[in-house]
Protein backbone atom coordinates (compact mmCIF):
# COMPACT_ATOMS: atom_id res chain seq x y z
CA UNK A 1 0.00 0.00 0.00
CA UNK A 2 1.16 3.30 -0.80
CA UNK A 3 2.69 5.07 1.93
CA UNK A 4 2.03 8.97 0.62
CA UNK A 5 -0.90 11.08 2.00
CA UNK A 6 -3.98 10.19 -0.82
CA UNK A 7 -4.55 13.99 -0.42
CA UNK A 8 -5.21 16.05 -3.76
CA UNK A 9 -4.75 19.56 -1.51
CA UNK A 10 -1.26 21.16 -2.99
CA UNK A 11 0.26 23.66 -0.91
CA UNK A 12 2.31 26.33 -3.20
CA UNK A 13 3.02 28.57 -0.56
CA UNK A 14 5.61 26.71 1.03
CA UNK A 15 9.49 26.20 -0.28
CA UNK A 16 9.27 22.27 -0.88
CA UNK A 17 8.51 19.01 -3.84
CA UNK A 18 4.83 18.10 -3.56
CA UNK A 19 3.90 14.69 -5.04
CA UNK A 20 0.24 14.26 -5.33
CA UNK A 21 -1.66 11.06 -5.87
CA UNK A 22 -4.20 10.52 -8.66
CA UNK A 23 -7.60 9.02 -7.01
CA UNK A 24 -9.29 6.69 -10.01
CA UNK A 25 -11.74 9.50 -10.22
CA UNK A 26 -9.25 11.64 -11.92
CA UNK A 27 -7.90 9.76 -14.11
CA UNK A 28 -8.45 10.40 -17.86
CA UNK A 29 -7.86 13.74 -17.16
CA UNK A 30 -5.00 15.61 -19.59
CA UNK A 31 -2.30 17.05 -17.32
CA UNK A 32 -2.33 20.35 -17.94
CA UNK A 33 -5.79 20.89 -17.15
CA UNK A 34 -5.54 18.89 -13.86
CA UNK A 35 -3.14 21.52 -12.60
CA UNK A 36 -4.89 24.44 -14.20
CA UNK A 37 -7.53 23.33 -11.89
CA UNK A 38 -5.40 22.65 -8.94
CA UNK A 39 -2.89 25.33 -9.32
CA UNK A 40 -5.49 28.20 -9.53
CA UNK A 41 -3.37 30.80 -8.58
CA UNK A 42 -0.50 29.96 -10.56
CA UNK A 43 -0.28 31.58 -14.10
CA UNK A 44 -0.80 29.30 -17.18
CA UNK A 45 2.15 30.13 -18.90
CA UNK A 46 4.18 29.57 -15.72
CA UNK A 47 2.72 25.69 -15.47
CA UNK A 48 3.50 25.14 -18.90
CA UNK A 49 6.55 26.21 -18.67
CA UNK A 50 7.47 24.24 -15.82
CA UNK A 51 5.57 21.00 -18.29
CA UNK A 52 7.93 21.73 -20.96
CA UNK A 53 10.96 22.26 -18.55
CA UNK A 54 10.04 18.77 -16.89
CA UNK A 55 10.33 20.59 -13.78
CA UNK A 56 7.03 18.50 -13.26
CA UNK A 57 7.32 14.71 -13.51
CA UNK A 58 4.74 11.76 -13.58
CA UNK A 59 6.31 8.55 -11.68
CA UNK A 60 9.40 10.36 -12.34
CA UNK A 61 9.34 10.62 -16.07
CA UNK A 62 9.17 13.94 -18.02
CA UNK A 63 5.69 14.36 -19.39
CA UNK A 64 3.66 16.23 -22.69
CA UNK A 65 0.92 18.63 -21.83
CA UNK A 66 -0.95 16.38 -23.33
CA UNK A 67 -0.27 13.53 -21.08
CA UNK A 68 -3.42 11.47 -19.78
CA UNK A 69 -2.94 11.26 -15.65
CA UNK A 70 -3.63 7.52 -14.85
CA UNK A 71 -4.96 6.14 -11.30
CA UNK A 72 -1.88 5.81 -9.05
CA UNK A 73 0.20 8.19 -11.09
CA UNK A 74 2.55 9.79 -8.41
CA UNK A 75 2.21 13.46 -9.63
CA UNK A 76 5.48 16.03 -8.52
CA UNK A 77 5.48 19.35 -8.01
CA UNK A 78 8.60 21.61 -7.50
CA UNK A 79 8.83 24.12 -5.28
CA UNK A 80 6.35 26.92 -5.72
CA UNK A 81 5.57 30.73 -4.68
CA UNK A 82 2.49 32.35 -5.01
CA UNK A 83 1.97 35.65 -4.85
CA UNK A 84 -0.49 37.10 -2.18
CA UNK A 85 -3.34 38.54 -3.53
CA UNK A 86 -7.50 38.71 -2.81
CA UNK A 87 -9.28 36.12 -4.68
CA UNK A 88 -10.98 37.52 -7.63
CA UNK A 89 -15.07 36.81 -7.95
CA UNK A 90 -17.61 36.73 -10.79
CA UNK A 91 -19.71 39.45 -10.94
CA UNK A 92 -22.81 38.70 -8.69
CA UNK A 93 -25.15 39.52 -12.26
CA UNK A 94 -23.16 37.05 -14.32
CA UNK A 95 -23.65 34.36 -11.77
CA UNK A 96 -27.46 34.91 -11.87
CA UNK A 97 -27.10 35.40 -15.83
CA UNK A 98 -25.84 31.91 -16.18
CA UNK A 99 -27.58 30.33 -13.04
CA UNK A 100 -31.05 31.45 -15.21
CA UNK A 101 -29.85 30.29 -17.97
CA UNK A 102 -29.11 26.21 -16.86
CA UNK A 103 -31.94 24.32 -19.17
CA UNK A 104 -30.52 21.16 -17.61
CA UNK A 105 -28.70 19.48 -13.99
CA UNK A 106 -28.26 16.50 -12.48
CA UNK A 107 -25.80 14.75 -11.03
CA UNK A 108 -23.57 13.78 -13.50
CA UNK A 109 -24.16 17.08 -16.18
CA UNK A 110 -25.24 20.52 -15.85
CA UNK A 111 -26.34 22.01 -19.60
CA UNK A 112 -26.37 26.08 -19.69
CA UNK A 113 -27.96 28.06 -22.56
CA UNK A 114 -24.80 30.18 -22.92
CA UNK A 115 -26.19 33.92 -23.31
CA UNK A 116 -24.12 35.68 -26.81
CA UNK A 117 -21.09 37.77 -25.47
CA UNK A 118 -19.79 35.47 -22.51
CA UNK A 119 -17.19 33.11 -23.15
CA UNK A 120 -17.14 29.78 -21.98
CA UNK A 121 -14.00 30.34 -19.87
CA UNK A 122 -11.66 33.41 -18.48
CA UNK A 123 -8.01 33.76 -20.27
CA UNK A 124 -6.94 36.37 -23.50
CA UNK A 125 -8.23 39.58 -21.52
CA UNK A 126 -11.23 37.96 -20.13
CA UNK A 127 -11.52 37.56 -16.39
CA UNK A 128 -14.46 35.24 -16.03
CA UNK A 129 -16.61 32.94 -18.19
CA UNK A 130 -19.21 30.41 -17.90
CA UNK A 131 -17.20 27.99 -16.39
CA UNK A 132 -16.32 30.02 -13.60
CA UNK A 133 -19.52 31.49 -12.32
CA UNK A 134 -20.64 28.35 -12.50
CA UNK A 135 -18.33 27.36 -9.82
CA UNK A 136 -19.01 30.07 -7.80
CA UNK A 137 -22.57 29.64 -7.81
CA UNK A 138 -21.87 26.49 -6.52
CA UNK A 139 -19.24 25.88 -3.90
CA UNK A 140 -20.41 22.49 -3.04
CA UNK A 141 -19.95 20.72 -6.19
CA UNK A 142 -16.10 19.65 -6.26
CA UNK A 143 -16.07 19.45 -10.05
CA UNK A 144 -17.66 21.38 -12.88
CA UNK A 145 -15.99 21.09 -16.03
CA UNK A 146 -16.46 21.57 -19.77
CA UNK A 147 -17.09 19.43 -21.76
CA UNK A 148 -16.32 21.12 -25.14
CA UNK A 149 -16.69 24.62 -26.44
CA UNK A 150 -18.30 27.54 -27.93
CA UNK A 151 -17.14 31.01 -29.29
CA UNK A 152 -17.32 33.70 -27.64
CA UNK A 153 -20.57 35.31 -29.85
CA UNK A 154 -22.07 32.24 -30.20
CA UNK A 155 -25.37 31.12 -28.20
CA UNK A 156 -26.99 28.00 -27.16
CA UNK A 157 -26.49 24.58 -25.44
CA UNK A 158 -23.03 24.24 -23.88
CA UNK A 159 -22.76 20.87 -21.99
CA UNK A 160 -20.65 20.67 -18.65
CA UNK A 161 -19.65 17.68 -16.54
CA UNK A 162 -19.53 17.21 -12.71
CA UNK A 163 -17.69 14.04 -12.57
CA UNK A 164 -14.37 13.25 -14.68
CA UNK A 165 -15.34 9.90 -15.31
CA UNK A 166 -18.26 11.49 -17.35
CA UNK A 167 -15.46 13.78 -18.85
CA UNK A 168 -13.75 11.13 -20.28
CA UNK A 169 -16.72 9.59 -21.88
CA UNK A 170 -17.79 12.58 -23.57
CA UNK A 171 -14.72 13.27 -24.45
CA UNK A 172 -14.61 9.75 -26.45
CA UNK A 173 -17.59 10.20 -27.89
CA UNK A 174 -16.57 13.66 -29.44
CA UNK A 175 -13.49 12.06 -30.49
CA UNK A 176 -15.46 9.51 -32.20
CA UNK A 177 -17.98 11.66 -33.68
CA UNK A 178 -20.79 10.16 -31.63
CA UNK A 179 -22.09 13.48 -30.19
CA UNK A 180 -24.89 15.04 -32.55
CA UNK A 181 -24.18 18.62 -32.33
CA UNK A 182 -26.26 20.66 -34.56
CA UNK A 183 -26.44 24.88 -35.34
CA UNK A 184 -28.60 27.21 -36.70
CA UNK A 185 -27.20 30.06 -38.82
CA UNK A 186 -27.65 32.59 -41.31
CA UNK A 187 -25.82 32.67 -44.59
CA UNK A 188 -25.24 35.70 -46.71
CA UNK A 189 -27.02 35.04 -49.65
CA UNK A 190 -29.23 32.28 -51.17
CA UNK A 191 -27.76 28.84 -51.50
CA UNK A 192 -27.34 27.05 -54.22
CA UNK A 193 -29.13 24.12 -52.58
CA UNK A 194 -32.49 22.72 -52.18
CA UNK A 195 -32.05 20.43 -49.18
CA UNK A 196 -28.53 19.74 -47.91
CA UNK A 197 -24.70 20.26 -48.69
CA UNK A 198 -21.24 18.15 -47.25
CA UNK A 199 -18.41 20.36 -46.85
CA UNK A 200 -15.07 18.37 -46.55
CA UNK A 201 -12.20 20.58 -46.32
CA UNK A 202 -9.14 20.39 -43.84
CA UNK A 203 -8.61 23.10 -41.97
CA UNK A 204 -5.02 24.11 -39.84
CA UNK A 205 -4.61 27.11 -37.22
CA UNK A 206 -2.92 29.94 -37.70
CA UNK A 207 -1.96 32.80 -35.78
CA UNK A 208 -1.06 36.58 -36.94
CA UNK A 209 1.71 38.44 -36.45
CA UNK A 210 -0.60 40.55 -34.40
CA UNK A 211 -1.78 37.70 -32.66
CA UNK A 212 -5.15 37.28 -34.19
CA UNK A 213 -5.75 33.84 -34.54
CA UNK A 214 -7.73 32.47 -37.41
CA UNK A 215 -8.15 29.34 -39.35
CA UNK A 216 -7.99 28.22 -43.07
CA UNK A 217 -8.38 25.46 -45.62
CA UNK A 218 -5.26 23.74 -46.17
CA UNK A 219 -4.20 20.33 -47.63
CA UNK A 220 -2.27 19.27 -44.40
CA UNK A 221 -5.12 20.65 -41.53
CA UNK A 222 -6.90 18.54 -40.36
CA UNK A 223 -10.14 16.21 -41.90
CA UNK A 224 -13.24 18.76 -41.30
CA UNK A 225 -16.57 17.72 -42.46
CA UNK A 226 -19.93 19.83 -42.13
CA UNK A 227 -23.39 18.85 -43.34
CA UNK A 228 -25.89 21.90 -44.19
CA UNK A 229 -29.34 21.83 -44.32
CA UNK A 230 -31.97 24.33 -46.02
CA UNK A 231 -34.40 25.42 -43.74
CA UNK A 232 -35.77 28.68 -45.17
CA UNK A 233 -34.53 31.89 -47.83
CA UNK A 234 -34.91 35.18 -47.46
CA UNK A 235 -35.11 36.34 -51.32
CA UNK A 236 -31.63 36.75 -52.32
CA UNK A 237 -30.64 38.37 -49.09
CA UNK A 238 -30.07 35.55 -46.82
CA UNK A 239 -30.84 31.69 -46.24
CA UNK A 240 -31.38 29.74 -42.90
CA UNK A 241 -29.41 26.74 -42.27
CA UNK A 242 -28.81 23.88 -39.88
CA UNK A 243 -25.12 23.18 -39.68
CA UNK A 244 -24.06 19.96 -38.20
CA UNK A 245 -20.32 19.67 -37.44
CA UNK A 246 -18.98 15.72 -38.08
CA UNK A 247 -15.77 17.11 -36.38
CA UNK A 248 -15.02 19.71 -34.10
CA UNK A 249 -12.20 21.98 -35.13
CA UNK A 250 -12.14 25.46 -34.21
CA UNK A 251 -14.37 27.73 -36.50
CA UNK A 252 -15.75 24.59 -38.54
CA UNK A 253 -18.53 26.40 -39.08
CA UNK A 254 -17.79 29.83 -40.14
CA UNK A 255 -14.79 28.73 -42.45
CA UNK A 256 -16.93 26.21 -44.12
CA UNK A 257 -19.76 28.58 -44.96
CA UNK A 258 -16.96 30.49 -46.12
CA UNK A 259 -15.43 28.02 -48.43
CA UNK A 260 -19.26 27.41 -49.61
CA UNK A 261 -18.85 30.90 -50.98
CA UNK A 262 -21.48 32.32 -47.74
CA UNK A 263 -20.60 32.91 -44.93
CA UNK A 264 -22.36 33.62 -41.73
CA UNK A 265 -24.10 36.86 -41.16
CA UNK A 266 -22.47 39.18 -38.73
CA UNK A 267 -19.21 36.85 -38.97
CA UNK A 268 -16.42 40.01 -37.89
CA UNK A 269 -13.56 37.41 -38.79
CA UNK A 270 -14.55 35.33 -42.24
CA UNK A 271 -17.44 37.31 -43.18
CA UNK A 272 -17.85 39.99 -45.40
CA UNK A 273 -17.90 43.94 -43.89
CA UNK A 274 -20.76 45.14 -46.07
CA UNK A 275 -23.10 42.79 -45.62
CA UNK A 276 -22.99 42.43 -42.18
CA UNK A 277 -23.45 46.12 -42.37
CA UNK A 278 -26.28 46.14 -43.78
CA UNK A 279 -27.80 43.46 -42.00
CA UNK A 280 -27.74 45.61 -38.79
CA UNK A 281 -31.19 46.99 -40.20
CA UNK A 282 -31.87 43.56 -39.82
CA UNK A 283 -31.07 44.04 -35.91
CA UNK A 284 -28.28 42.17 -36.25
CA UNK A 285 -25.55 42.78 -33.88
CA UNK A 286 -23.19 39.54 -33.82
CA UNK A 287 -22.24 36.27 -35.14
CA UNK A 288 -25.87 34.87 -36.36
CA UNK A 289 -24.87 31.29 -35.45
CA UNK A 290 -26.33 29.02 -32.25
CA UNK A 291 -26.20 25.85 -31.11
CA UNK A 292 -29.71 24.41 -30.72
CA UNK A 293 -29.50 20.17 -30.25
CA UNK A 294 -26.86 18.66 -28.38
CA UNK A 295 -27.51 14.33 -28.66
CA UNK A 296 -25.45 11.49 -27.42
CA UNK A 297 -25.71 8.26 -25.78
CA UNK A 298 -23.29 7.40 -22.75
CA UNK A 299 -21.72 3.88 -23.31
CA UNK A 300 -21.58 3.05 -19.53
CA UNK A 301 -25.07 3.89 -18.77
CA UNK A 302 -26.72 3.40 -22.09
CA UNK A 303 -28.95 6.24 -21.35
CA UNK A 304 -29.46 8.61 -24.04
CA UNK A 305 -29.57 12.38 -23.22
CA UNK A 306 -30.90 14.94 -25.79
CA UNK A 307 -30.99 19.06 -25.32
CA UNK A 308 -32.37 21.73 -27.46
CA UNK A 309 -32.42 25.23 -27.00
CA UNK A 310 -34.59 27.44 -29.27
CA UNK A 311 -33.20 30.36 -31.02
CA UNK A 312 -32.02 32.77 -28.83
CA UNK A 313 -34.28 36.08 -28.37
CA UNK A 314 -31.89 38.88 -30.90
CA UNK A 315 -31.67 36.39 -33.67
CA UNK A 316 -34.86 35.59 -33.77
CA UNK A 317 -35.82 38.77 -34.59
CA UNK A 318 -33.23 38.88 -36.66
CA UNK A 319 -34.81 36.41 -38.11
CA UNK A 320 -38.52 37.30 -38.43
CA UNK A 321 -37.30 40.96 -39.66
CA UNK A 322 -35.95 39.35 -42.50
CA UNK A 323 -38.79 37.25 -42.83
CA UNK A 324 -41.24 40.48 -42.99
CA UNK A 325 -38.97 42.04 -45.71
CA UNK A 326 -38.80 39.10 -47.67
Amino acid sequence: MNKLSKTNKIDVSKKKTEVVYIKIEEGGQRIDNFLMTHLKDIPKSHVYRLLRKGEIRVNKKRIKPEYRLQTDDLLRLPPLMRAERKEKRAPDRLCDLINQQVIYEDKAFLVVNKPPGVAVHGGSGINFGVIEALRQARPTEKYIELAHRLDRETSGCLLLVKKPSILKEVHQLLREGKVDKRYLALLQGKVPFKKEKRINAPLKKFELAGGERVVRSQADGKPSETIFTLLDTFGKLASLVEAKPITGRTHQIRVHALLMGYPIAGDDKYGEKIFNKSMQVYGLKRLFLHSHHLEFTLPSTGKHFKFEAPLASDLEKVRSACQVMD
